[in-house]
């Protein structure tokens, strides 16, 4: 072989690597960003990050000694913040980035189409336009979705098993973030439709709309509530007042996650959030260790749990039926 044709060789080789194998190669350490949309009153916040680093941990990844990780959280209804910090993270040249729900992917998806993306919380990828299908992402984001159609229709079966003569359920979700509403809504328009409920949709962009929306159901206490499971009601002060408003006015009231239930809310049913982030801390070693994002299939829930907060029931003069004691993972006495 000829030198200028050996030379050619390798250096198209090495063009053909992956970005981030060809990073560790190099002097420096890998880096991974993460933007997380959640409350900053959010305790959770800090023990998913804590989940995530400790799954990297037992992958090899340790930060500050091999990988450097860069952190920023962003309010869920601030858009200006979350745009400002997906930018300032890909201004630090990451190799691969963790983005926590749509909000925080769309933003990564406007500045950049080479870094690798992993997505957790995400509501619907393909119709958010952030891969061309799920077992083929085809670009650079890939990740685990938090949407299964039976999960949806789970919430109004559970209400009415917890309120048999419910007529209505009340469907409350962030205005700012149309793709969960746009992703969900078909699935629970045909739940509603099987059990002869009729659903009524309320957008909400703060706490006045929140009240104004939950207090109108003092009058009528044959409708259940389903509070979307967005990070837009995860903060400890918005989850005091959905707890204070669905007991003042006797709200049988869904959502998705336990530690709503934790907090007072009556019952949860919904995907594992911390086994999410221990599967992506998964996606991103492999994509450290030169796998191509387009390449890796979007994951869909398979593990979910439901709680139940009996002391929330008997405030609300209601009776849960022993089935469905039987099939929850935690009920809260």
């Amino acid at each position: 072989m000829q030198r200028r044709e050996f030379i050619s060789l390798i250096g198209g080789a090495a063009t053909a690597l992956p970005m981030a194998a060809r990073a560790q190669q190099g002097s420096r350490k890998p880096r991974l960003g993460v933007l997380r949309v959640i409350a900053g009153d959010n305790q959770r916040a800090i023990a998913l990050q804590d989940i995530f680093k400790k799954a990297l941990q037992e992958l090899g990844w340790i930060d500050g000694s091999n990988i450097q990780i860069d952190y920023r959280r962003a309010e869920p209804n601030d858009g200006a913040q979350i745009e400002t910090f997906a930018k300032d993270l890909l201004s630090l040249k990451p190799d691969v980035i963790l983005a926590h729900t749509a909000l925080a992917v769309a933003a990564f998806q406007r500045e950049t189409k080479d870094i690798p993306i992993v997505f957790v919380t995400v509501n619907d990828p393909v119709l958010s336009g952030f891969v061309a299908n799920l077992s083929h992402p085809g670009g650079n984001i890939t990740g685990f979705s938090n949407f299964e159609p039976a999960l949806v229709g789970k919430y109004i079966e559970i209400l009415k098993e917890i309120m048999p003569g419910m007529t209505a359920a009340l469907e409350l979700y962030f205005a700012g973030n149309p793709d969960r509403f746009m992703g969900t809504h078909p699935f629970l328009e045909a739940a509603a439709r099987y059990h002869a409920v009729e659903l009524i949709t309320a957008p909400v962009r703060d706490d006045a709309d929140i009240e104004r929306v939950i207090s109108s159901l003092g009058d009528k206490p044959t409708t259940g509530l389903i509070v979307a499971g967005e990070p837009f009601f995860s903060g400890q002060h918005r989850l005091d007042l959905l707890v204070s408003l669905t007991t003042r006015y006797h709200v049988p009231t869904v959502s998705s996650f336990r530690y709503f239930v934790t907090a007072g809310i009556l019952v949860s049913y919904g995907h594992d959030l911390d086994e999410q982030n221990r599967q992506a801390a998964g996606y991103i070693d492999r994509i450290l260790k030169g796998a191509n994002p387009a390449d890796l299939p979007v994951q869909l829930p398979t593990k979910f749990q439901m709680a139940i907060n009996l002391k929330a029931a008997k405030a609300m003069g209601l009776t849960v039926p022993l089935t469905l004691l039987a099939a929850a993972d935690e009920v809260i006495e």
